[in-house]
């Protein structure tokens, strides 16, 4: 199982240096236009905060409140934000390797983690699509975007 959340995971992690190696700074502050958003920048601050806080989740027994390991102004350095995720991502690997199999509680975050990094994608190719960015290949491969039906 942890082999598959890792897989999983890593796969997610991929799909997000995809994309910030696709975005500008401008694309990393922007808002989908007349809609209540957040900017494209904070979804990925929200992906890296929910890495460092779900692990101390599960390694305390209990929520310990929400971190994240990069600042509001990084949020529209891409830079930043790939060093971030390539450390969260190698965080997150370790302690998934090291979950006992019979460690319901912290594959319970494992999974929650898991779903997370999904939504996030989810809301991300809606702001690909409504701010008119290009979505990486590996976007269009894991989520058969721009397909006709």
């Amino acid at each position: 199982m942890n082999q598959l959340l890792r897989r999983r995971l890593e796969l997610a992690n991929t799909l997000y240096l995809d994309l910030v190696d696709t975005v500008t700074s401008e694309h990393l502050g922007s808002h989908l236009a007349d809609l209540p958003s957040d900017t494209v920048g904070h979804q990925l601050w929200c992906v890296l905060g929910a890495r460092e806080s779900f692990p101390r989740a599960a390694r305390a027994g209990g929520w310990q409140g929400f971190t994240s390991p990069v600042t509001k102004e990084q949020t529209t350095d891409a830079a930043a934000l790939r060093a971030a995720l390539v450390q969260t991502a190698a965080d997150v690997d370790d302690w998934v390797a090291g979950v006992p199999a019979d460690d319901e509680d912290s594959l319970r975050y494992v999974i929650a983690l898991l779903e997370h990094e999904t939504q996030h994608h989810g809301q991300l190719i809606r702001y690909l699509y409504g701010l008119g960015i290009e979505r990486p290949q590996s976007w269009q491969r894991q989520y058969a975007l721009d397909e006709e039906f």
